[in-house]
């Protein structure tokens, strides 16, 4: 289990991984799983998908091996819009069961050809419906709750007020730390730490940071969530954008240049999107592990 204390005491440094496709064996993220938990994170999360139940055994197995096997802690996604509240009853059950204490309540993306399920139309429903969950327990345990994030304006929103005020209703239904989706302008986050703040939201916010190290993965990530790139951003990719290894470097080197800047500036935390990818995840631990060690900004 996560504890509030630990993100009061130090800088927090968590990754994110996402189970093998469907046609590949489980153990293929063994070996990604076993360099990353070499770097010291705080925690790892795993990836469940959007298609609703069916997608639960892998992840909560990867998710089990990170707090079991690694010895790491655990986040798992827990996506609502395509569960009915049987199919949320039974991921929770495997989730206790599995000895998984930390939830990433998300709503999820549409699946194409499907119609959401209806139970859950926001990720504060799902919310609400695990600590009703909760209260009902028998073992005494109950789940930490994480929510998602825009610094930017969320792609079905009008309004980045509108979106504060539905991140501070996530919050009050239970969401007691944040993720926050990937940014590529540091001024952006900034922008929305102080939105939170005007807003009364005064949980843990961790950075989301994706190194772009593809140019066709981030063209596609950024059509998904109207990132705003910066034209240092724009002119890397431009410039690199056709050369593997070129834009693998100034990815990385990109990426440890916003984290440098976010970590002086007193961020609670960075949560890298590895795309299971631990060399890259190397190299940028290694370049900002110092960082972390300095006692953070009292706010």
């Amino acid at each position: 289990m996560l504890y509030e204390a630990d993100f009061k005491n130090k800088t927090i440094f968590s990754f994110e991984v996402f189970p093998p496709k469907k046609n590949m064996p489980i153990d293929t993220i063994f070996s990604t799983l076993d360099e990353l938990k070499g770097l010291s994170p705080d925690f790892i999360s795993v990836t469940f998908g959007a298609g609703g139940s069916e997608n639960c055994d892998n992840a909560v197995a990867i998710a089990k091996h990170i707090k079991d096997v690694c010895n790491v802690e655990s986040v798992i996604h827990m996506p609502c819009l395509n569960m009915t509240r049987s199919d949320a009853q039974y991921v929770l059950e495997q989730f206790q069961q599995a000895g998984i204490d930390n939830i990433l309540a998300l709503r999820g993306d549409r699946v194409e050809g499907k119609e959401p399920a209806g139970d859950f139309h926001h990720a504060s429903d799902l919310i609400s419906f695990i600590k009703d969950f909760d209260s009902r327990r028998k073992d005494g345990k109950y789940f930490k709750l994480f929510g998602a994030c825009y610094p930017e304006l969320h792609p079905q929103s009008t309004s980045v007020y509108d979106d504060i005020d539905f991140l501070k209703q996530k919050v009050d239904a239970g969401a007691s730390h944040l993720l926050s989706q990937l940014f590529f302008d540091n001024e952006q986050f900034y922008r929305f730490l102080e939105r939170c703040q005007i807003k009364g939201i005064n949980v843990p916010i961790e950075a989301g940071i994706m190194p772009a190290t593809n140019k066709k993965s981030i063209e596609r990530m950024v059509s998904m969530t109207n990132a705003v790139l910066p034209k240092k951003f724009t002119d890397m990719m431009e410039r690199y954008g056709d050369h593997p290894e070129a834009i693998r470097d100034a990815g990385i080197a990109y990426a440890i240049d916003q984290i440098v800047d976010l970590v002086t500036h007193g961020v609670q935390g960075i949560h890298l999107y590895t795309m299971n990818n631990p060399l890259v995840a190397r190299r940028i631990y290694e370049a900002t592990k110092s960082l972390f060690d300095v006692p953070p900004i009292i706010k």
